[in-house]
């Protein structure tokens, strides 16, 4: 019977432990470029992003932040999905019409990338023909 109510205390006590996810989203590249607006993509996700069901609800649980050099930093004090942040970053590219150059790259853990595609010319094999 011990053993029974140590099992709720040690459940009780993993909820109250905090938790502190941090995400990069490397935009160097682009925003370089001049093709890719980071604050119009901070803007993007502080509108988009769901918490508890409902979009636009971060208040203090998730922060995203401009990092003014092409990077954007999304700190999440709950559980939160890097995927999800991914979803958006596509999605975002889908609306500014960029979801045909640009492509979202997971390169470490909590850190995405946005890379060209590598379009290699064809046109040498075409000529010979």
């Amino acid at each position: 019977m011990v053993q029974g109510t140590k099992k709720p205390q040690a459940a009780g006590a993993k909820k109250s432990q905090k938790i502190t996810k941090k995400y990069i989203i490397n935009a160097q590249q682009p925003t370089n470029d001049k093709i890719f607006d980071p604050f119009a993509f901070t803007t993007f996700l502080q509108s988009r992003i769901k918490v508890e069901g409902l979009t636009g609800n971060l208040g203090e649980k998730i922060l995203v932040n401009d990092l003014k050099d092409g990077r954007i930093e999304v700190v999440a004090h709950q559980e939160f999905s890097g995927r999800y942040l991914k979803y958006l970053t596509k999605k975002f590219l889908k609306k500014q019409q960029l979801r045909d150059w640009l492509r979202v790259v997971s390169t470490s853990k909590g850190v995405y990338e946005l890379r060209f595609y590598n379009v290699v010319g064809d046109n040498d094999d075409e000529d010979e023909e």
